[in-house]
Order: C-alpha cells, then structure tokens, then sequence
C-alpha cells in the first residue's frame, strides 16, 4: 500500500480519517450539545437521501436538511464522492476491506471487478421510494448515517461504557441493542469476503448519488493510447466500477486509487481529453425496477392493514414531548436515534414491535429505565426531520404564554401491588419526586384495622389525571423493582385526539 506524502490516496486517508473522527466527536461531546452548540443531527442533516425521502412524506422541507442541497449539487459535479471521503460507514468498510485484504494481487483483481449483485442497492433504493410515495418513511432502516448513529447510540457507545473506556455516556442500556449490534457486525464482516459489499451492492444513498453522478462532468477518465491494458487500476478499486475497461460512473467513489495503482498515468480525474475512453451507462434492468415498484406498494396497504399505534392507541407507546401525531410522526421519524443519544435520563428507548412494522426503532419512552426530565428538551433540538418538534421549556411544562404543559400520558396505580394499599407499609415516594405544580400525586390518610388488631395510619396516594403528565417519574423511582406499582399509560397525551380516558362531546 502507497502511504507517499504526494500520494493521493494518503491525501484521501488524511480527509477520510477526519470525517470519521468527526462523526465520532459529534456523538462524544452531543451530551454537552446544549452548552456548546453541538448537535448529533449535523451529519443527519447532511444526507439527502433522507432529506428527499421525509419530503416525500411529510411534503416539507426541513430547514436544517438544506445542507443536503450542497452535495446534491457537488454529486451532480463531482459525482459519487462522498462514500469514499465522508460517509462514515463507507470509511469503517474501507478501513476494514484493507484490514482483510490479505489476499493475492489476482484474487484481489477478481474481487474488485463489477458484479450484477451491485444492481441490488438501485433495487432497494426504489423500494424505500416508492413507500415514501405512499407515505411510509423506511429509508432510516438502511440509510448508513442513520444507521451508524443508531448502531453507536444504542450499541458501540454503551458497550464501551460498559467496558470501562473514557466515554460520556449516561446511556448503559437499550432495548434491542444487542440485535441492532449485530447488524452492524455483519455489515463489517462482509468485508472478510467481498470487500465494501455494503457500500457496492445495498447501500440505497450509495444508489441514489450513483444515479445523480450519472452526468458528472469530472470523472476518472481513461486515455486509450495510454492503457496498456495491465488491470493494476483493479487492484485498490473501491468501487468495483471497472476502471480498466469503459467506467461504470455511477459505481465510481472517486477515491483516486486507480490513478496511484495506473504505471502509465493513463488514468486522470477531470475533464475527457480528446483520447479518453467513454462511460457505461447505469446498470440496470428496467423491468425489475419495475417489478420492485410494485411490490413495494402492495406492501404498503398489508403495512397499514396491521394492527399499529397510529390504527390503535398502543398503552406502552409513549413518544417524546413535542412528538407530532402518530401518523405523522412515523411520516418524518428516520429511526436514527439522535434523540436518544441526548436523552439525560436514558428513558427514551427504540421501539420494537410495540408500534407495529412501521414503527421499529422509532423512539419510546420506558420510564422503569428512566423518566422524562421536566425541563429538558434536547431531543426535539436534535431532531433531524421534524418528527419530535424543537418546543421551548415554557411550553412543555405550560408556562406563561401557555396555558397547559404538553401531557405524554396519565399514570395509574396497581393497589394490588402499591405498598400503602397492599402491604400496608407507608410509602410516599412517587409523591415526593412528582414534579408538577400542584402535585399531580396527592394522598389521603386511611385508617387501616391490622391483623393483631390494632390501628395504622397510612398516607394513600391517588393520581390526578389533570394535573399529570406522564413523565414517568414515579414509575421509575417506585421501590417495588420488578413490576412498579405505579405506571404510565400513553391515554391522555396531548398529541392525539382520540386516545383519550374521556371523549367530550
């Protein structure tokens, strides 16, 4: 391997390692975000695919997402840039295809040759659009910044918690953490056998700036008097697009290595000259896509045609504050996990199937784990799309000019396992840890018979479903640990018209 200062595949490293690095700061200091200034949303905010997608949905265009415009247009120039030099799940299967590489300079060439499994990510890429045509937003599930922010969020960040390395992370535990890892894993061990095959052949945002590069006007370009046909070129390419033949340009990840490999500098990037090879046009079979289109919409219809939290109010799908409603927050939510990431208390959590399909991985709140905080609202400021809107302190606990704080839900008591009703132990925890102002949690003094036959006084709580806002707070600090005897429901939430204890009419 070339590691030359003028070499330009060091000079690819150096910008590589960078971006990386970056991606790795903004998810370290995100816990001092609000003081700082910086946000996990930064590199969320930059991809396009998600941009074009929630649009779709939503039918809005995110102030934050404009940035996403900058590389549609440098795509459009430069062609399929960024999955060599700033994507950092593209930079993690580099690392890892040359960490693996160990293999002979003819396996090496055959590895790196153009594959018709490539075409699958053009396949993906039209299934995820036609849902979000319909109003579906899946990309999040396979789009690589939502994906590595989710996988580092839920996974690599609290693992190396766990293991005891200098991280700041007041986030030891997720729901499906483990599954969400593994994931991850597979993506980076497919290195072993095919090197980038995530990047090459099922990476959608990889297929959609393949499509916009389609007309780039600086490209690899390759002079046929100068080729003498030796491979070399093959030898380092990232993007098997086939640079010793007629480059497959939507393939190409502009990583230069061609052009360090090339012993004739046969091999340029910029302009054609008047003796460069021309470019294959982008490989694809128009009936599949077709074929895939419409799967795609027969499978929106049995999507909705489930059971789910925007069909029937779910008790255990608390969103945070802020969350538009449930059709439409599963409209914008891109599953990326940033407002967990941010959570101080740990309480907000990915969802599994307890919102249907649709719903996987999208934010809940579990408050046994923790409780949502009165006067936080990091998770709508990090918010990419808009789902869990940016609200201020003064609206969510309904200060003045508000007149009622934002509700995500009502508690309510188990008296079978409440240690006041069903021990007769005094206990008035969940009272004193109640937030609101009056109390939400109020008590009444009973006189209970003992078994021996003498008397006890005993403080009864009882929740007002008025002045409650399911926080969570008591159910996570209720002394009973297993089963809490206090919990929180999502009926009452001011997001939802309808999932409410009493219908007025």
């Amino acid at each position: 391997m070339k590691w030359l200062p003028h070499s330009l595949r060091s000079y690819r490293r150096i910008y590589a390692i960078f971006f990386f690095g970056l991606f790795l700061w903004l998810l370290y200091v995100t816990d001092f975000g609000r003081m700082k200034g910086y946000q996990t949303s930064l590199l969320l905010e930059l991809d396009p695919l998600t941009a074009i997608a929630a649009f779709l949905t939503s039918g809005t265009f995110y102030k934050g997402m404009a940035i996403a415009m900058a590389l549609i247009v440098a795509t459009l120039f430069l062609g399929r840039f960024f999955c060599s030099w700033i994507c950092p799940l593209g930079i993690l299967n580099q690392f890892l295809g040359w960490l693996f590489h160990g293999r002979r300079p003819s396996e090496r060439y055959e590895l790196n040759r153009y594959k018709p499994i490539y075409r699958l990510k053009y396949y993906i890429l039209a299934a995820m659009i036609v849902l979000a045509l319909f109003g579906s937003l899946q990309i999040g599930l396979l789009d690589p910044i939502a994906l590595m922010v989710r996988s580092f969020t839920t996974a690599v960040l609290p693992a190396a918690n766990q293991a005891g390395a200098p991280v700041y992370l007041n986030q030891p535990v997720f729901y499906g953490g483990a599954a969400i890892a593994l994931i991850l894993i597979a993506i980076l061990l497919a290195n072993r056998f095919l090197p980038r095959f995530w990047c090459r052949a099922l990476c959608p945002l990889g297929a959609l700036l393949g499509v916009l590069s389609r007309k780039a006007p600086l490209r690899i370009q390759r002079d046929v008097d100068l080729c003498i046909d030796c491979d070399k070129c093959l030898k380092a390419c990232q993007g098997a697009c086939d640079p010793h033949q007629e480059l497959r340009i939507s393939e190409c990840h502009v990583c230069m290595n061609c052009i360090d490999e090339c012993p004739t500098q046969a091999l340029h990037f910029g302009l054609p000259r008047e003796r460069s090879s021309v470019h294959q046009p982008l490989d694809i079979n128009r009936r599949r896509l077709v074929e895939t289109g419409i799967a795609a919409a027969v499978l929106f219809p049995m999507l909705r045609s489930s059971v789910a939290s925007h069909t029937t109010p779910d008790h255990r799908v608390i969103r945070p504050p802020g969350s538009l409603a449930e059709e439409d927050f599963l409209a914008r939510c891109i599953k990326c996990a940033a407002c967990m990431r941010v959570c101080p208390t740990n309480v907000l959590q990915p969802a599994m199937l307890e919102s249907g399909l649709e719903g996987l991985w999208t934010p809940i709140l579990i408050s046994r784990i923790g409780y949502c905080e009165h006067h936080c609202t990091l998770c709508g400021e990090v918010c990419p799309t808009g789902a869990i809107r940016n609200i201020s302190v003064q609206e969510k606990v309904g200060e003045e000019p508000f007149e009622k704080p934002i509700k995500l839900g009502t508690a309510f008591y188990d008296h079978g396992r409440c240690l006041p009703y069903a021990m007769h132990t005094e206990c008035i925890v969940c009272e004193e840890v109640c937030p609101t102002s009056p109390k939400a949690i109020w008590y009444k003094k009973a006189h209970i018979k003992r078994r021996d036959g003498g008397d006890l006084t005993l403080k009864q709580p009882y929740v007002d479903p008025q002045l409650c806002i399911g926080c969570g707070i008591c159910e996570n600090k209720c002394p009973v640990e297993d089963l809490p005897a206090i919990r929180v429901s999502s009926v009452g939430e001011s997001r939802s018209n309808f999932n409410k204890m009493i219908l007025k009419g």
